[in-house]
């Protein structure tokens, strides 16, 4: 338990920055009066969930690794944290749907069918819980995975 103590708290860090985001999301507006916009302002949660990857993969270089770090052990960090943040994600995303902003997918609908975006039955099944933690559960390991090569490149330790 203690070699993965570094991922236990990251995992923790960006869960809390997802739903603190979530809460912003609503608070400007982007869940109902902006909801026309929420697709487009949303890719902006890339930034902050990035840098807590590059701040996680620092954070066990400097503490478990005593500074050195090596790309297959960016990786296998990046997996974990990737795979911890992942097993959380329908709970995340029950906490959003029902606690932060439980309008959201009723206003979504009401969007996208008022603007011929898709038919109510296609609303229906894409903005509900079960698809939102399916495919929002499925996306975050795949960017987890993504960010943690990508960011391995740049983040290892120079021989």
């Amino acid at each position: 338990m203690k070699n993965f103590k570094i991922e236990l708290k990251w995992a923790l860090i960006f869960i809390v920055m997802s739903l603190l985001w979530m809460v912003l999301e609503r608070l400007v507006g982007l869940h109902d009066k902006y909801i026309h916009l929420h697709q487009y302002i949303t890719m902006l949660y890339m930034i902050p969930a990035i840098w807590m990857y590059v701040l996680a993969i620092k954070d066990k270089k400097l503490n478990f690794y005593n500074g050195t770090i090596s790309y297959k052990q960016i990786l296998q960090f990046g997996f974990i944290l990737t795979l911890l943040i992942s097993v959380c994600g329908p709970v995340t995303q029950w906490i959003t749907s029902f606690v932060i902003t439980p309008n959201y997918f009723q206003n979504a609908k009401q969007y996208a069918v008022e603007n011929k975006l898709l038919s109510q039955s296609d609303a229906d099944i894409q903005f509900s819980y079960k698809y939102y933690a399916f495919h929002g559960t499925l996306m975050g390991f795949f960017m987890g995975i993504l960010s943690t090569v990508i960011l391995g490149i740049f983040l290892k330790s120079k021989k």
